[in-house]
């Protein structure tokens, strides 16, 4: 009897110690030693990624005391493979088609979106150098086609599945690694055509506001000059006093004639903004947490030196969201035939 409640006490120790320690390493999540994961797709640069990502990691640890490191993964697979292999203490900023497969792959759920200008959506866009001789989509049949990564939803998934509903097959591929290299393919000449994102243009006062529907390029460049103008480490493109938030301003700085020499030939339909996404074991509460911190650096001048620099990720502000939200990316993915071995590979 006595050797009986040795071992049951024995027992009762080993398991008051083990669900100790379960609370105890959930209790860590965004301690020094377990900091908070938070990635960053690699659709610009990755050093100015690191740099404004860090500026929004010391803005939420001073405002939740909490732990953050941040990253940059080598692509936008490697991104949810991060965050899928982390659980319980990762945060991604990821774009539609990349959070429609974390989630369906290990439940990575998405909280917050993003506004640029009032936009809570952006577009692809098909661009051909000025001078070349596509001007009907049907003109890309057989042409070398030049994207960013094969799991960019505006520079691969949306137009993949545009240019396969209209039995229109290209001919040569070219994986850039991102949207400023693949403006730049265009721009040299090295492909035919290329996709990338398009942010509608900025109109000056007193003239109406880009709408859904209006020309992509609402200018005239025979008469309309095209134009930088630096701001600190910052170059901004206009024609005339137009200003061009598409893909293409992110080579002002390198290539002032960008606009001159590379053109619009088609936009896709709206794609729904990045976002802020969490593992599918994040702390309900930590999570809570976080929202709300991100929500009030918004509305700090810090956001402007973040993500929401223009030549990071361009954020105005940021928007509850839920999956629903994602239901039309989800069923595109699915019709166009897409399966996520095309889209990560591997």
């Amino acid at each position: 009897m006595r050797k009986l409640l040795v071992v049951l006490l024995a027992v009762t120790l080993v398991l008051v110690f083990s669900i100790h320690i379960t609370f105890a390493q959930e209790g860590d999540i965004g301690s020094e030693s377990n900091p908070i994961q938070v990635f960053f797709v690699p659709s610009v640069e990755a050093e100015t990624i690191t740099t404004g990502g860090q500026i929004m990691a010391d803005a939420l640890e001073a405002a939740t005391g909490l732990n953050f490191e941040v990253s940059v993964p080598t692509s936008y697979a490697a991104t949810v493979e991060a965050m899928c292999a982390s659980p319980s203490n990762s945060i991604g900023f990821i774009p539609a088609a990349g959070y429609v497969i974390a989630n369906q792959r290990c439940g990575v759920n998405i909280s917050l979106q993003a506004v640029r200008r009032g936009w809570a959506v952006y577009w692809s866009m098909f661009i051909v150098r000025r001078d070349s001789d596509i001007y009907t989509f049907g003109d890309l049949a057989g042409r070398t086609w030049a994207y960013s990564d094969a799991s960019s939803t505006s520079g691969y998934i949306f137009p993949f599945a545009i240019l396969a509903n209209a039995g229109v097959v290209p001919g040569d591929t070219v994986e850039t690694g991102g949207h400023n290299q693949t403006v730049q393919a265009v721009y040299s000449g090295e492909v035919d055509f290329g996709t990338t994102f398009f942010s509608p243009p900025a109109m000056p006062e007193g003239y109406a506001a880009w709408q859904i529907g209006d020309l992509p390029e609402p200018y005239d460049l025979t008469v309309d000059e095209t134009r930088t103008v630096t701001e600190g480490e910052t170059t901004r493109l206009f024609v005339g006093d137009i200003e061009i938030l598409d893909a293409r301003r992110n080579l002002a700085s390198t290539a002032p004639d960008i606009v001159d020499q590379v053109r619009i030939i088609r936009l896709s339909d709206p794609i729904p903004n990045d976002g802020v996404t969490f593992g599918p074991e994040f702390p309900e509460e930590l999570r809570q947490q976080i929202v709300d911190a991100i929500i009030a650096f918004s509305a700090t001048e810090g956001w402007a030196s973040s993500i929401g620099n223009r030549d990071f990720y361009g954020w105005s502000s940021v928007v509850p969201a839920d999956d629903e939200l994602f239901a039309d990316v989800r069923a595109l993915i699915i019709n166009s035939g897409l399966t996520e071995q095309d889209i990560f590979g591997g």
